[in-house]
């Protein structure tokens, strides 16, 4: 039987690395967070200081590559790396790599029962014809709370008028931009994320239990 597929898209700070990780535990399926091969990526520019403005360094770069660790790390999680890695995602080449890691991690994990990919264009460009689309709406305020917090957490000093601005510029960059825009999905079935977490995952439960 194919493996079923499952594509979770939304923007910055939506919760889709929260509701993936419920999906992947209670229906068995892998999780991959795409946003995370991103973050990997900006973290050795910034650890070897490679000049992202350069496309020849960081083109030079990707083709010494061949392998992206798929775990998290609280290094990945800074506002600086985040920041770096929404600089370096506009690139074609960039999208294209971690693309075809995306499918590599498909099919080195075919025996599993199922995926669950979160990203911002895992449903509209990478995973077009996946089982399930799930397209994760939030207010921009509300996203910048939760930002805020689990920054605060992490013992990151934050303040969050700034996260605001700077979650409205990327909602921005990230919808404008020329590669894989920001965008719903075709198919995908919109999940209203404004409130508690258990409102989130009544209006996802019915449409898993009909894959």
């Amino acid at each position: 039987m194919k493996e079923k597929i499952i594509t979770i898209d939304g923007p910055a700070a939506s919760g889709k690395e929260k509701i993936s990780k419920y999906i992947s535990r209670k229906w068995k399926f892998k999780h991959l967070d795409s946003g995370i091969l991103y973050r990997r990526l900006a973290l050795i520019f910034f650890n070897e200081n490679i000049d992202v403005n350069n496309l020849s360094k960081i083109k030079k770069k990707i083709r010494e590559i061949k392998y992206l660790s798929y775990r998290k790390n609280q290094k990945l999680r800074t506002q600086e790396i985040s920041k770096l890695s929404s600089k370096i995602a506009v690139h074609i080449f960039i999208r294209n790599f971690v693309n075809k890691l995306q499918y590599d991690f498909v099919k080195k994990n075919k025996n599993n029962q199922g995926f669950v990919i979160d990203g911002r264009d895992i449903g509209s460009v990478v995973f077009k014809n996946a089982d399930l689309k799930l397209y994760i709406d939030v207010k921009a305020e509300i996203r910048a709370k939760r930002r805020y917090k689990q920054l605060i957490d992490s013992g990151e000093k934050s303040i969050y008028p700034k996260i605001l601005k700077e979650i409205k510029l990327r909602d921005n960059k990230d919808k404008l931009r020329k590669n894989s825009p920001l965008v719903i999905p075709k198919d995908a079935f919109i999940i209203n994320n404004n409130s508690s977490f258990s409102d989130t995952i009544k209006q996802i439960k019915p449409l898993l239990n009909n894959l």
